[in-house]
């Protein structure tokens, strides 16, 4: 991809023999807001650190604004924008303080931006960091990766721990000065309804390797849930193939499957139900499905009622 902002070639981390990231290949395209998905351990933070050259992969490599991530030059990362997770600020410094530290790195900050996003998080330039909430930590943090208008913004689990209000400024901000200035956006994050909201592709590593990499709706189109209703108690299911659960409730089958295809349709014809319904399901539902264990389920009310 000519476009890419982000560019990675079977890279490959490992901790004391265990993969904490296998061959991963994906591209981010320059001016997209690209969400970084998959559960705690699969390797998302050790990835954002490899691309940032902050730990050295086992092999494998990526590069960044077209910079191989190992040998970074000082003017290039001062065109990205980093954000660990957790917000970390120096408690003692006041934001004004903390505007004074942080700029003193840079050839090139945006004083009015700094002071804008304080002001949209209600932050005081002489407020101590350790007296800020954490939703005013994050915009703190925010405010001072923002302040040097970066070409690509890196933002790890960027709304974690923060309320639902706090998120939302959070992302409105984040999205409207990025946009501005056509920057590119990587954030990983476990809030699934954060990343619908905001995202136009994503990526989903599941125990460190690669699962999907495409636009949102590509992936809310390859993921589909239908409800197969009988007059009886369902019959076993055929190999179906794409099926990725099923939850067996009373007289009703709920499939999840992905890459749909005819001869999938003609599987689910075999088992005779007396109606088949295709329902829509969010980003949310496919993702926890796609990572989901494979295999039949029961709903937990039934084990209940075999009980009493």
């Amino acid at each position: 991809m000519t476009d890419a902002v982000i560019q990675t070639d079977k890279l490959t981390k490992y901790y004391r023999g265990q993969p904490a990231v296998e061959d991963l290949s994906m591209s981010v395209p320059q001016g997209s807001v690209f969400g970084f998905l998959g559960r705690n351990g699969s390797g998302k933070t050790t990835t954002i650190r490899l691309l940032l050259g902050l730990t050295a992969p086992t092999r494998g490599g990526s590069t960044l604004l077209g910079h191989d991530s190992q040998h970074l030059p000082p003017q290039l990362r001062a065109q990205i924008g980093y954000m660990p997770e957790g917000h970390p600020a120096y408690g003692w410094m006041k934001a004004r303080e903390a505007e004074r530290f942080h700029k003193s790195f840079y050839t090139h900050w945006n004083g009015d931006l700094f002071h804008a996003v304080l002001e949209h998080f209600r932050i005081t330039p002489n407020t101590k960091a350790k007296h800020l909430s954490r939703g005013m930590r994050a915009g703190l943090c925010l405010a001072l990766t923002l302040a040097t208008e970066p070409k690509l913004l890196i933002l790890d689990d960027p709304a974690l721990g923060l309320d639902p209000v706090a998120r939302h400024s959070f992302l409105e901000s984040m999205v409207y000065v990025t946009r501005e200035h056509n920057c590119t956006i990587l954030f990983s994050s476990h809030l699934l309804s954060d990343v619908e909201r905001v995202a136009d592709r994503i990526a989903v590593l599941d125990h460190s390797v690669l699962r999907a990499c495409c636009s949102v709706e590509t992936f809310r189109q390859q993921v589909r849930q239908v409800v197969m209703r009988f007059d009886g108690e369902p019959p076993a299911l055929p190999a179906v193939p794409g099926l990725l659960t099923s939850l067996r409730m009373g007289n009703e089958l709920r499939l999840t499957l992905v890459n749909a295809n005819g001869e999938v349709d003609q599987a689910m014809k075999q088992v005779g139900a007396a109606s088949v319904e295709t329902v829509p399901i969010g980003l949310e539902e496919a993702f926890l499905a796609y990572l989901d264990d494979r295999g039949e389920r029961t709903s937990f009310f039934d084990h209940v009622g075999a009980k009493s």
